[in-house]
Order: structure tokens, then sequence, then C-alpha cells
């Protein structure tokens, strides 16, 4: 039977524990800040008026979010595809989810909030410091930010290495899109593509 309401999808769990309730904060507290100025990786998750779903992960050095106060962030911008999925979300409804990974630590964060573009100077200039000076930044007043355990990330061994997938399993990025979208243009190497991304990251 699918689990059409709430009541039935509560029959089947435990309430939780009153530490997993109270550990979610308001606002960005010690932890939660020095997670993020850790961490090199974060997933953008948004959506737009009709609930279509988006995430999208964005990367950088330890600490390319810059955590402006305990309640904003700031996410510089970075070369993509332009098909500005996030960007256009952001602007339907103002809002996101983060979620903030640090390599070798099982343990993970997120932070939801309110969200708008930037091109003011001032957070521009907060940026600083970036390979590049993005064209926005993404403004975010932290509502929620919540320590997740570890147990997802050691279920997965996501960080042992002897686990780590070589890339030759997959076709290159350039063979699947061709199957994908049918344009069939030469597909470059790995090598190759590898290359021209370092060019513009």
């Amino acid at each position: 039977m699918h689990i059409d309401s709430i009541e039935r999808l509560r029959a089947l769990y435990a309430e939780p524990r009153e530490r997993a309730v109270k550990k979610q904060l308001t606002a960005l507290d010690v932890h939660c800040r020095r997670f993020i100025e850790l961490s090199p990786f974060v997933v953008v998750a948004s959506s737009n008026a009709a609930g279509a779903m988006d995430a999208s992960p964005r990367g950088g050095g330890p600490g390319f979010v810059r955590v402006v106060d305990a309640r904003t962030l700031l996410i510089p911008d970075a070369p993509g595809n332009n098909r500005l999925d996030s960007m256009e979300n952001i602007v339907a409804t103002g809002k996101v989810g983060l979620f903030f990974m640090i390599p070798g630590i099982d343990e993970t964060l997120r932070v939801n909030g309110a969200a708008r573009l930037s091109s003011f100077a001032h957070h521009i200039e907060a940026i600083a410091g970036e390979k590049r000076q993005p064209k926005l930044v993404i403004e975010i007043a932290v509502e929620e930010a919540y320590l997740r355990c570890a147990k997802a990330l050691m279920r997965s061994s996501l960080w042992e290495p002897s686990l780590q997938v070589s890339r030759s399993v997959l076709p290159t990025m350039g063979q699947m899109i061709n199957s994908q979208t049918g344009i069939d243009v030469p597909a470059e190497t790995h090598e190759a593509m590898l290359a021209r991304y370092a060019a513009d990251l």
C-alpha cells in the first residue's frame, strides 16, 4: 500500500529522540560555521514555482561558501553549462536547501533558508580570493541548520579508498551525452575533457 498520510507514516516509526529534534538550530553556531569553513563541496537544492526540483553540486576550496555571520551565507557563482536551473529557481521561489560535505568526515550539515541573487559590489568583494570574480553571489538567510549523523556515509563507505570506482567503468561524458541526445559529435577523451575543464574552473 502507498503511504499517503502523515498518520500512516508516523505509525511505522518511533518518535524522534529529544536530541534529534533539539539539534535543529535557527542560526549557525560555532560548529556549523567551522563545518562550512572546512567544506569544499555543497549541493544546492531548489525548486521552481511549479515544484519541479533541482539539486546542483557546487565546489571550491575549503570555505568557498562564505560565512558572513550566524544567519548569512554567500555562495559564489562559478562557470557552468548556462542552464541556470538553480538561479531561475531562486528567482521563482527564493528558497534553497544546502547539503555540505567534508572529505573524510562522515557527518554532514544541512542548511535551509531564503535565497536571493546579488550582484552588489560588497557581496562580490566578500568573495575575494576566488580564482575568478563571480558574476553573481547567492545570498542565503539561514532559517535552519542541522548536523546530520554519520550513518548514511558509513553505510556507503564513501571515503574508503579501496572502494573507489575506476572512471573506466562508464563511457566518457561525451559518449554518454551523444547517446542521450542523439547529437552525434566527436566525443572527446576523458583526458581531453579534464584538460578543457581545468582551464575553466
